[in-house]
């Protein structure tokens, strides 16, 4: 269990004892301990238009509405059939999980260490030794792009499955590219109306989001179970059936069925950002971090189990499916279209709830780079709307931009698609970063925060498995799916990546190299 050490306005976290989680109590005014934190530990003024309306479960429900795990795992689930299909989708999410879940506790001590919104690029700047500035700029626009294109992803995925939606009712009907676009720009704009209105209510809208995911997986559960329209299979068969023939990766054709469970819990750290909308964010925030995984991954189980035990072939689901297999195996298990649209449709409210909540948190991530000087326009992108309590301006920019990036779609479709795999190396790298800087600093730093790995040598055991995922992550999702590759399957997440790395540096020598001095330093 990690550990903790209360704290109060006047004291620094190391002055106190240690506390376990069942003993911590809050401060009666931690909105104003944050506050005091924030400003005379970190450096930042508390922007009081922000409100501290999150607590603890409201930040762990965020952070599974962004997980979203039937729209993660469902709209990503043709890479887990490529992947060799039931071992891949069964045994891939244990594996992923608990690899994640190491990941997860490493940003949740550097959450704990630095509460604030400023993430990644914040830990990044307190770490580094040398070029701290350049370190945290890199970072901070790695973490960015991530934020963007995860959130682009999640969106156009909405787009595809209505699109899917419409086809399972009308068999005749495919969405032209420029019909998909129309769909996913509704999508995008719906979702910006939702988070600048209705801001106050997010946090019962996240709430609302885990009672309906946990009511998706029972009725998709007892649906799949009793329908059964091509037969249930044998525990050998649903959980172990490995086919590696249709990826033609040979013995490495299992890895690729672990992208849909590593595509769920991809966005595990972007809550970070949520840091200056939370209450005594030094326990809370990390607290939600680290719960994540174990409590979704147990609910992802009753998710994947169903489909492993009912699902059609892999190769009639390949030969079926299109762009999106999970329509297509809903609509054959329950043995007619209405009843795979109506299992369908429980996912698009899922994943609406996704693109709410995962808006919202990289709305965030764009307003705290911009305070520090970070990106264009960076004065305005700081403001925090004093009625609604948002950054209206960075969420609009969030949207037009996603808006622009969507029109690639109608050119080359492949190219789009790269967006889903940059966002996820995107993100894992922006974890990679502070994790490498705090083991070179042997752990000092985290080793001070209220929420840590209890005992040195599990502290290192953890960051060394975050690390290793982390960087095999970076190599599997720039990966074809399957082989042999066309221009048209080709995988171009690094080329994205790059180029959109490339506009940053761009930025850099012109402007921002002359202005951006890091975020503030930390006062000890």
């Amino acid at each position: 269990m990690p550990d903790f050490k209360e704290k109060t306005p006047s004291s620094s976290v190391e002055d106190k004892p240690r506390a376990s989680l069942t003993s911590y109590r809050a401060p009666e005014d931690a909105s104003d301990t944050d506050n005091v934190v924030l400003h005379h530990q970190l450096g930042y003024e508390p922007e009081h238009n922000l409100r501290r309306n999150r607590s603890l479960f409201t930040l762990l429900f965020q952070s599974l509405a962004i997980a979203a795990i039937p729209y993660g795992q469902g709209s990503t689930i043709l890479s887990a059939v490529y992947g060799g299909g039931q071992l891949s989708i069964f045994v891939g999410w244990i594996v992923v999980c608990i690899l994640n879940e190491c990941v997860a506790i490493s940003l949740a001590e550097l959450a704990s260490r630095w509460p604030t919104s400023a993430g990644p690029h914040y830990w990044s700047f307190q770490l580094a030794k040398e070029h701290r500035a350049l370190a945290a700029y890199a970072t901070g626009w790695i973490w960015l792009i991530g934020n963007l294109t995860i959130t682009l992803s999640v969106n156009f995925g909405f787009a595809s499955l209505i699109s899917a939606c419409i086809t399972l009712n009308d068999a005749d009907f495919t969405a032209e590219a420029w019909q998909l676009l129309l769909i996913f720009y509704a999508v995008c704009l719906f979702s910006l109306v939702l988070c600048v209105f209705a801001n106050k209510i997010l946090p019962y809208v996240d709430t609302a989001s885990a009672a309906f995911t946990a009511v998706t997986i029972v009725v998709t559960l007892i649906a799949l179970s009793v329908k059964a329209g091509v037969g249930r299979s044998s525990i050998s068969q649903a959980l172990g059936n490995y086919d590696k023939s249709l990826a033609g990766w040979g013995g490495f054709t299992f890895f690729i069925g672990l992208l849909p469970a590593a595509y769920t819990f991809s966005g595990i750290g972007m809550i970070t950002s949520m840091a200056e909308e939370c209450r005594d964010a030094a326990v809370k925030l990390p607290q939600a971090i680290a719960l994540c995984i174990p409590v979704g991954g147990i609910a992802g189980l009753f998710f994947v189990m169903p489909i492993c035990f009912t699902m059609p072939s892999p190769a009639d689901i390949v030969a079926n499916a299109g762009s999106q297999a999970l329509p297509y195996i809903y609509a054959t298990v329950m043995d007619s279209p209405g009843g795979g649209l109506a299992l369908t449709f429980l996912v698009l409210v899922i994943t609406l709830f996704c693109s709410l909540s995962i808006t919202v948190a990289a709305s965030r991530c764009l307003w705290a780079f911009a305070r520090d000087a970070g990106t264009p326009m960076g004065s305005m992108l700081s403001r925090i709307h004093p009625h609604f309590g948002v950054p209206i301006e960075s969420l609009v920019v969030l949207t037009v931009v996603q808006m622009l990036l969507g029109l690639i779609n109608l050119g080359s479709t492949s190219a789009f698609t790269a967006f889903v795999s940059v966002g996820v190396v995107a993100l894992s790298l922006s974890y990679g970063v502070p994790i490498v800087l705090s083991m070179a600093n042997g752990r000092a730093q985290v080793s001070k925060a209220r929420f840590r790995c209890p005992g040195t040598i599990l502290g290192w055991v953890n960051n060394v498995v975050s690390l290793a995922w982390i960087l095999f992550e970076l190599v599997l999702f720039c990966m074809p799916t399957s082989l042999p590759t066309t221009s048209v399957a080709m995988n171009y997440a690094s080329v994205v990546l790059v180029g959109l790395c490339g506009l940053a540096g761009i930025w850099y020598a012109v402007h921002a190299r002359k202005v951006y001095r890091g975020p503030p330093e930390e006062n000890l």
